[in-house]
């Protein structure tokens, strides 16, 4: 024991003071030990960006070490955006502060992440980069995604290829993305999830499209209903069912048909490669209705249907689904009045109709309503004769004349000049109107063209006779002026009779010229009973009794009395008789009695205007014979 003593050296540098104080270490020991320990740690700073690997974690903490003294804690939902976060998984936490007052290491993950966020987004744009993003919440339009720790917007249109009818079930969930707008200004940042999937449905879309074929049956799934048609998901590629592939008969909306998620069998009707369009039908999977429809229906046969479409022009009515015939609107009814379809029937009626034409190849047939009625025309002769008198409706005016219905489908023609036998009229609204009553006589009969002539004046008898008595050349009565025309004026005349005068023969005593609702005697002139025309002239008054007094005052040449001289050279100043009073007295009773209200106030003289013309033909001596017109000029 002694000799192990001995072989044991002293160390000749330790410290005994510091051995004293309870340090086993020497200064250079110290050193060297604080060196290899100093070098196992990261030399960190304060705001700086560094790389940690998850230690451990919980519902609430994630323990993150980033090779410091002591570990760092981050908050869990700082990561609720990676739910698959797990021990051993490299994260990236910011430094707030190396120790608090606790001594604990401070950390952020939130902002490591958008420290280097944008620079992260606009790499994903470039690069075209599949990026992981947290939905955080819905908003107008779309979702907010948390992406790098920046708020981006994730548009409805872009969330699936297919409409989206519940938003809310895609919050709180991650998923992949794209980066498709950036806009640096604004800080706004735009996704798509679409986008994934339609590079891959576009794959899948080639390789479907390259096996179809025209008339080839698929199933497929009601994707999304339009008004024009029905989009179905062929599984991974679309086609449109336009509305009339549908159903053979007529539909309003698709939904009459399919509904969203409906499976379906459709047969391909045509695609384009290039455009990626297929045009699908359903219809064409049944047979036609025209080919199911019966063999023994022909012409003349009776069939009900509802109405589906109307036009101005007709109806289309529906016999059996898939199958319409056209009532065009002339088949409607018997009148021969323009009427518009829209009269008569309208979108769901249900009418009777009879066959008109029936051609199963073209698959065309046109219906008839008012072959369910006699046609009025057949006994047309029987029911309304020449002469016969009825009770019409107006139904249209025309400038030379107005055109009636006695009743529906027998119509006919008022001319002008039947309206009335005194007044001249210019046209029908002076003496009636549309939807008024009229009484009228048949004068014709035109049964090939559906048309008969009727008459209104005819109703009375005609005052031209009694005119004819009245109003003899060289007889004076007394006018007003109504109207001035270029070529002369239109002149009232007792008994509602209107005369004519041209320009020279309204030329007062004094030269001036006669005007509008001046009251004046005039001279008949002309008087053509045919032609239902007087011309008169107030000149002539004056003229006539200046040639009297200067014959007068020329002696004779030849032998003769003087009376006789004078009578050959008066005019005769004939007027109106007291006979002719009482005559047209009586043929205005008859008239008032007979003729409608606007006829009477044409054709019927006054009363007052009859008595007031009395005392003047008691005045004047009736000549008993009137020389021609042209004769007593002569002799003047």
């Amino acid at each position: 024991m002694t000799d192990n003593l001995k072989n044991v050296a002293p160390v000749a540098d330790f410290d005994w003071d510091a051995y004293a104080e309870g340090d086993a270490y020497s200064k250079e020991n110290r050193e060297k030990l604080s060196e290899s320990y100093g070098n196992t740690l990261n030399k960190i700073n304060d705001k700086e960006v560094v790389m940690g690997t998850v230690s451990s974690l919980n519902k609430r903490e994630v323990v993150v070490n980033i090779g410091y003294k002591s570990d760092g804690v981050v908050s869990m939902n700082e990561f609720r955006y990676n739910p698959d976060l797990k021990v051993g998984d490299e994260v990236e936490v910011y430094i707030e502060s190396q120790e608090d007052k606790k001594g604990q290491l401070l950390l952020s993950h939130k902002k490591a992440r958008a420290s280097r966020s944008w620079d992260r987004v606009n790499a994903a744009l470039e690069n075209n980069e599949i990026i992981k993003g947290y939905i955080k919440c819905r908003t107008k339009g779309g979702m907010i995604v948390d992406v790098f720790g920046i708020e981006a917007f994730l548009p409805g249109s872009q969330i699936d290829v297919k409409p989206i009818r519940d938003y809310d079930i895609f919050v709180d969930k991650t998923m992949e993305f794209k980066v498709v707008k950036i806009n640096s200004e604004f800080k706004n940042v735009v996704v798509s999830h679409k986008a994934l999937i339609e590079e891959e449905l576009e794959q899948q879309k080639k390789e479907i499209i390259s096996r179809l074929e025209k008339g080839q049956v698929l199933e497929g799934v009601v994707k999304n209903v339009t008004s024009y048609g029905v989009f179905v998901d062929l599984g991974g590629v679309d086609g449109l069912i336009h509305i009339t592939d549908l159903s053979w008969g007529r539909i309003q909306h698709p939904e009459e048909v399919v509904k969203l998620d409906d499976k379906i069998n459709v047969v391909i009707l045509d695609f384009d490669n290039e455009k990626k369009r297929i045009a699908l039908g359903l219809k064409q999977l049944t047979p036609h209705p025209w080919d199911a429809l019966d063999e023994n229906l022909k012409v003349g046969d009776k069939v009900k249907g509802k109405v589906v479409v109307i036009a101005d022009y007709g109806a289309f009515v529906e016999i059996d689904q898939g199958v319409e015939g056209l009532i065009h609107v002339s088949e409607m009814s018997w009148t021969q009045h323009l009427h518009s379809a829209q009269d008569f029937m309208k979108v769901g009626d249900e009418v009777e109709a009879v066959i008109l034409t029936l051609d199963r190849e073209e698959r065309k047939m046109s219906l008839g309503v008012k072959q369910l009625k006699p046609d009025p025309w057949e006994n047309i002769e029987t029911k309304y004769p020449i002469s016969s008198t009825h009770t019409a409706t107006v139904r249209n005016f025309t400038n030379f004349g107005a055109f009636v219905e006695i009743e529906e489908g027998v119509e006919g023609l008022i001319h002008i000049s039947d309206l009335s036998w005194t007044k001249k009229i210019k046209h029908p609204s002076e003496i009636t109107e549309i939807g008024a009553k009229i009484d009228v006589q048949v004068l014709d009969i035109d049964k090939e063209n559906r048309r008969l002539s009727l008459g209104h004046k005819q109703l009375e008898e005609n005052p031209w006779d009694v005119f004819e008595t009245v109003f003899t050349t060289g007889s004076v009565h007394e006018g007003t002026i109504l109207e001035m025309l270029d070529k002369g004026a239109v002149i009232s005349l007792p008994y509602g009779v209107e005369g004519f005068a041209t320009p020279k023969h309204l030329v007062k005593e004094d030269g001036s010229q006669a005007q509008v609702d001046e009251k004046m005697e005039f001279k008949v002139i002309e008087f053509n009973k045919d032609a239902k025309r007087i011309i008169v002239s107030h000149s002539r008054m004056h003229e006539d009794a200046s040639a009297t007094e200067d014959t007068k005052k020329k002696p004779s040449k030849r032998g003769g009395r003087k009376d006789d001289v004078a009578e050959i050279a008066t005019p005769v100043m004939e007027k109106t008789t007291l006979g002719d009073i009482g005559e047209l007295a009586a043929l205005k009773e008859k008239l008032e009695n007979a003729a409608a209200p606007k006829a009477k106030k044409a054709a019927a003289p006054k009363a007052e205007k009859v008595k007031e013309d009395a005392p003047k033909v008691e005045e004047t001596p009736q000549v008993e014979e009137t020389p021609k017109a042209d004769e007593t000029e002569k002799e003047a």
